[in-house]
């Protein structure tokens, strides 16, 4: 219900994926949203992106979240300079989020998202943006498929794996300072690998023959043996390269759409030259975080990249391996509290307040850990207490402290 589905009204395959995903996913009818797209060209002008933008915003129901666009094309907004469809339906066309020509630099860094590593579960709501993911299918039968992998892949809380490559290509390489430290982080909750080729032949920069793979992260302009590797539903997986966002063709580079066609279930590319910015790609310790914390498969992408004005985002957006279903109950006279959406470092505390007072009193604290679900305990407020809450990191701002929940 947070879903609106965008629709290229009359082209048939839009039309289809669209009926397609409400079908599967039950999303209602009246988050599908038809509109007026050309979609023989690649791309937009700022000017008819406006007019596509502000239909949009004025025809959806109130409590969207975010939006699915089911084109395979256009991708890309073209102005001063390029913003991935994606991007512009989420930021709006703006040139700080891009390289505008000419510029000051010849590839500046460009202005961050308030998605970026945020804890807001409503982006909308409390951040006033919606973000978007573009389906990526150029046929009815591929984009079931991969609507199908996104259904898959609910709750079945994988353990691995996941490959993050550090290749010889050393100018498309840089992610690796985040990469190496993971699978010790993660020991025990993830199998995460890390391959360090830096120094070796190109032929061995690409993993061949895995299986059960999650997560894929690596720096090449084109990855081999991807046609060897069998993905889990929900994995997600990206390169860093120039031109992986510009569909159909990448430039002669390849495009993020393939990661879709060899089974990931989403990716994630840029729409022109980025140069070898990580801020600008999806940071490995940052996504993986995320979605095992309970992220959809776009809300972890969306809180990977912190400058993504010039990429796409393209997959399945509702898959959620790790969905956190959590409870808080009284047993044996103690508060039980579950959950997997604690930020790693992050203080919570549950309080009370008594009938009177407006000062609130601790009951119990927790502390976020990587890669552990909270099984906590906590006792009960006394018998004066009239309220309690539940306080933790702020959406909008991870280094303060907001009410999460609180009773009546």
């Amino acid at each position: 219900a947070d879903l609106a589905v965008l629709v290229a009204e009359g082209d048939p395959l839009s039309e289809a994926v669209g009926a397609a995903y409400l079908a599967a996913r039950g999303v209602p009818a009246a988050n599908l949203i038809k509109v007026k797209l050309g979609t023989a060209s690649d791309s937009l002008s700022v000017a008819e992106f406006a007019a596509l933008k502000a239909d949009v915003d004025a025809r959806l129901p109130a409590g969207v979240q975010a939006t699915l666009l089911t084109w395979a094309r256009p991708s890309r907004v073209v102005g001063a300079c390029s913003m991935g469809i994606t991007s512009a339906m989420t930021l709006g066309f703006d040139t700080r989020y891009c390289n505008p020509t000419p510029a000051s630099t010849p590839c500046p860094t460009t202005a961050a998202s308030p998605l970026y590593d945020s804890e807001a579960r409503r982006p909308q709501a409390e951040l006033q943006l919606r973000p978007s993911m573009l389906l990526g299918a150029s046929s009815l039968a591929a984009a079931q498929a991969l609507i199908g992998r996104g259904v898959a892949a609910d709750g079945t809380q994988p353990s691995g794996d996941g490959w993050l490559v550090r290749t010889s290509d050393t100018l498309r390489a840089v992610r690796w300072t985040d990469f190496a430290a993971l699978p010790a982080a993660w020991r025990g909750a993830l199998a995460l690998n890390y391959v360090d080729n830096s120094g070796g032949s190109s032929a061995a920069d690409a993993p061949a023959g895995k299986a059960g793979v999650l997560f894929y992260q690596t720096g090449l302009a084109s990855v081999a043996n991807l046609s060897t590797l069998q993905f889990r539903p929900g994995a997600l997986a990206d390169t860093l390269t120039s031109f992986g966002g510009v569909l159909p063709t990448a430039l002669g580079q390849m495009p993020i759409t393939a990661w879709l066609d060899a089974g990931a279930t989403a990716s994630y590319g840029t729409v022109e030259e980025p140069c070898n910015f990580a801020e600008k790609f999806s940071r490995a310790s940052v996504l993986i975080d995320q979605y095992w914390r309970g992220a959809t498969a776009l809300e972890a992408y969306w809180k990977a990249v912190q400058q993504p004005g010039q990429g796409l985002i393209v997959g399945e957006p509702l898959a959620r391996p790790f969905p956190d279903n959590p409870s808080f109950a009284i047993v044996n006279g103690e508060y039980q509290i579950k959950t997997r959406s604690l930020r790693p470092g992050s203080l919570y505390r549950l309080q009370y307040r008594r009938s009177g007072s407006s000062d609130w009193t601790t009951l119990a604290t927790f502390t976020g850990v990587r890669g552990q679900v909270l099984d906590g305990r906590s006792p009960l407020p006394p018998a004066a207490a009239v309220q309690i809450r539940w306080q933790g990191p702020c959406p909008a701002d991870v280094a303060s402290s907001c009410t999460l929940a609180q009773s009546p």
